[in-house]
Order: structure tokens, then C-alpha cells, then sequence
């Protein structure tokens, strides 16, 4: 059930977010918070991620803007060292509180706290016209990187601040994506050797359940990557980002509360 859940979530958030350069991370981490602690689930995203975007950077590399790569880039990675690292850190602190309700008890910890509001934050974003078509000038790209990178080695979230700097870069449709696969490939890059030694306690415990669900969302996500290039232009479908919003904003909730 976990295996064909996470394959169909990976699979349609890769076709949909083919040519918007953004989302999948998104989507995929509610989906590995469902059945995995949550900084395995970001490193399981991470996984994910880092694959399809080296299967994407297959199909359109060779369009990428490598001047901009540079200076959105490098500031990206090192700031997702930094996130990765704050992640790590969060987990070890200990429980702002523990609350009971239905005969059970649950720590709300301070590493679920800062990414299911993150989570819900970008969920009440979502639908937001502003927010989607939201685009920032080029000159400011090395902030840029540096926000969008924090962002993604926090909570792996990093493709929708990405996208707002790259729209305002005057690329054509296929830099615009290239460039953002190859920033994505280097942040992923980044983030994964952190996440691997964090997670090292756990890996006897974690790695068979963890690895068999990545492998589950590399495959659909390479199979939505193949029938998103098919698409020729991106397809909005306002249902379907709606209901992904409000998953979204429920799994933050439930990570904010301690549930997950």
C-alpha cells in the first residue's frame, strides 16, 4: 500500500511539475512523512529528488544557463549544508511539550515544528495566483540561492523560491528548465551527505523501509518525468493543486501537533 501510494504521488507530481521546475519535493515529503520519521522522509525525498533531476538533466541539460547556475548555484548549496545541518539539529533537541487526547500522548518536537509549518505555510501559498506567478528580479539570484537552498536542506522545499528567481532571468521555456534541474541536481548533491550521517543511528532500522519506498518514487518519477515531456506546454490543474494544498496543510498540522 505504502509502495503504490508513494509510486502514483511521485508520478503525477513529476508529469505536472515538468515544466514548472518545482514540486515534486513538495509533494513527495507529506507522502514519506506518512510512513517514515520525519528526517528520513526528507532524506527519502531528497533521494527521490536528486535522482529524477539527474534523469531530467539527461533529457535537457544541455539548455541550462550556466552563468546563472553559478551565481544561483553555488550560494544554494552551500546555504543547503546549512539547512541540512539545522534539520540535524532540531532533531536533537529535546520536546517543546507532550499532550494527550484518546488515551495517547504525543511530543511536539522542535524539528516537526519548523517543517510542518513550513509545509503549511507553502500549503496556504499554494493557491494563491500571486504567490504562483510570483517572480523576483535575476540581480538578486545569489540571495536567491541562498534562501531557496536553506529552504530545501531544512525541509527540502527549495523549487518554489527557485522558480520565482529563474522566471525573471529572461531564459527561454527549455533554460528555464535546465537551469533549474541543474541548480536542484547540486542542491540535492549538497544535502544527501548530511541527511547520511545524521541518519546513520537509524539506518539498520530504516534503510530497508526507506530505500524500498525511494526506489518506489524513482520509478514513478521517472515514468512522470517520460509523459511530462510529452506535454509540450505545463499543465495547470486547479483541482488537482487544491487537493494537493490541503493535503499538505493537514500533514503540516499533524507534524506541528506531533502526530507524525
Amino acid at each position: 500500500m505504502a509502495i503504490a501510494a508513494i509510486a502514483l504521488v511521485a508520478f503525477l507530481a513529476s508529469c505536472l511539475t515538468f515544466l514548472s521546475g518545482f514540486g515534486l519535493g513538495t509533494a513527495l515529503l507529506p507522502a514519506f512523512a506518512l510512513f517514515l520519521p520525519l528526517p528520513a522522509a526528507i532524506a527519502a525525498t531528497a533521494v527521490v529528488h536528486l535522482a529524477n533531476n539527474l534523469f531530467k538533466l539527461l533529457l535537457v541539460g544541455r539548455h541550462a544557463d550556466r552563468g546563472l547556475v553559478l551565481r544561483f548555484g553555488v550560494p544554494a548549496c552551500v546555504a543547503a549544508l546549512a539547512g541540512a545541518w539545522a534539520l540535524g539539529a532540531l532533531g536533537r533537541l529535546p520536546a517543546f511539550g507532550t499532550w494527550c487526547a484518546a488515551g495517547a500522548c504525543h511530543d511536539v518536537l522542535p524539528a516537526k515544528l519548523a517543517v510542518g509549518g513550513l509545509v503549511m505555510a507553502l500549503a496556504l501559498l499554494e493557491p494563491w495566483p500571486r504567490f504562483r506567478d510570483l517572480s523576483i528580479p535575476a540581480r538578486y539570484a545569489p540571495l536567491g540561492g541562498i534562501a531557496s537552498g536553506f529552504l530545501g536542506g531544512l525541509a527540502g522545499l527549495q523549487g518554489a523560491l527557485r522558480a520565482a528567481f529563474l522566471l525573471r532571468a529572461g531564459l527561454g521555456k527549455e533554460a528555464f528548465v535546465a537551469t533549474g534541474v541543474t541548480i536542484a541536481v547540486l542542491v540535492d548533491a549538497a544535502r544527501l551527505p548530511v541527511y547520511a550521517v545524521s541518519l546513520l543511528g537509524d539506518a539498520t532500522r530504516l534503510g530497508a523501509e526507506a530505500g524500498g519506498l525511494a526506489l518506489a518514487g524513482i520509478g514513478g518519477a521517472f515514468a512522470g518525468a517520460l509523459a511530462g515531456r510529452r506535454i509540450l506546454r505545463a499543465a495547470t490543474l486547479p483541482a488537482v493543486r487544491a487537493f494537493v494544498a490541503a493535503a499538505m496543510f493537514v500533514v503540516g498540522a499533524l507534524l506541528v501537533a506531533g502526530i507524525l
